[in-house]
């Protein structure tokens, strides 16, 4: 059986994990772009091909997509529309795992007339987040607010933060920065990162919860007018919101991005030790009755293929080869933008790499469940 060609633009960690579950899959001929040679030989994945490509650079990116199938941007958000537009240029499916608001209205915007596919925000968040939150709030009758709360958790906290660095930086930082979308009064609105703080306890831990930015994805435009309160907010140990805001606002680091990122990854230890945790709670009417319903999901660092993985590496490269394998297979739509939520739960965690979100297996994890109150 032939295999879909596929380029994955970036090979960092979580380009790298794409990469390793696509080829590794058997149905899969992985090509790895990036602009650093360094990086392309550190790239710890059997039988895949590298180039070392200025990937800025439409017309020489276009000619390295000539002939394949897809690419999957898992490149920075600022370079999300060239990549996009090479796609268009190339005539291949276009996946991304930004959250960033404009990068993905430009995706939109090229995608008008396409051929293929656009399929941006196909990470955790946007993302699965995504996916399940629709599917709980297609489960009422009447919404009256849908709540998705996402963090990338280190499982052993010892700094006062009680965090450590798991994914991107430049993304943590933008997360906490940025004005973040929100439905409130059943108006669209903006609302400030890291205000909205609430508290919460999950099998006996407790933790926080905040407004951060680019979480919501395109299902602010999807529920607008169906719901009355809509926000996304990222999960912490208590007390980690109280030093951010000391740092951002007291002592003004959000006017200095560069140096935060440099005292952070100086000072923060990374770890791949994690645990992503998801929970999302919807109220409305539902049978005649008002009620609330709950959806909650755990997935830790393991070993994958005889290598060891954190959680949001799995969670983010598993959410965008689902995405990929129901493109190819005919379940979504083949053609034009992409919306995460048009993606049926059932559908992606029947997906082999959707069932990843399922630990599996492990006593100590939690698979995805639903509480209703």
């Amino acid at each position: 059986m032939s295999r879909h060609h596929v380029a994955v633009v970036g090979a960092g960690k979580i380009g790298g994990m794409i990469a390793a579950l696509l080829q590794g899959s058997g149905d899969y001929q992985i090509k790895v772009l990036d602009q650093s040679a360094d990086a392309l030989s550190a790239l710890d994945v059997p039988h895949v091909t590298t180039e070392a490509l200025d990937v800025s650079d439409l017309g020489k990116l276009t000619d390295a997509l000539k002939g394949c199938d897809a690419v999957i941007s898992a490149a920075p958000f600022f370079l999300t529309p060239v990549i996009a537009q090479a796609a268009k240029d190339a005539d291949c499916h276009y996946l991304d795992l930004t959250e960033d608001v404009a990068s993905t209205a430009e995706v939109e915007k090229i995608a008008e007339g396409a051929n293929k596919a656009f399929a941006p925000q196909c990470g955790l968040a946007p993302g699965f987040v995504s996916i399940a939150g629709y599917d709980l709030a297609k489960q009422f009758d009447s919404l009256e607010d849908l709540h998705l709360r996402v963090g990338a958790l280190p499982r052993y906290p010892t700094n006062k933060l009680k965090y450590n660095l798991t994914w991107s930086t430049d993304g943590l930082i933008n997360e906490y920065c940025n004005p973040c979308l929100a439905i409130e009064g059943g108006e669209l609105t903006k609302v400030p990162a890291l205000a909205g703080l609430q508290h919460f306890s999950l099998d006996g831990v407790d933790y926080e919860a905040f407004n951060t930015s680019g979480g919501l994805g395109s299902l602010s435009d999807t529920l607008k007018g169906k719901v009355q309160s809509l926000r996304y907010l990222s999960i912490r140990y208590p007390g980690h919101r109280d030093i951010m805001e000391l740092l951002l606002k007291d002592l003004g680091f959000i006017n200095k991005r560069e140096l935060l990122k440099e005292v952070m990854e100086d000072s923060i230890p990374v770890t791949m030790q994690d645990r992503v945790l998801i929970f999302i709670t919807a109220t409305g009417m539902k049978d005649g009755r008002f009620q609330q319903m709950s959806y909650s999901h755990v997935v830790n660092d393991r070993e994958i293929m005889g290598k060891h993985w954190s959680g949001i590496q799995i969670t983010t490269a598993a959410s965008i080869c689902a995405t990929l394998d129901l493109l190819m297979d005919g379940t979504l739509t083949a053609k034009g933008f992409v919306k995460q939520e048009s993606i049926s739960l059932q559908d992606f965690l029947a997906n082999r790499f959707g069932g990843l979100y399922n630990n599996g297996g492990s006593d100590e994890q939690t698979p995805g469940r639903q509480i209703a109150a």
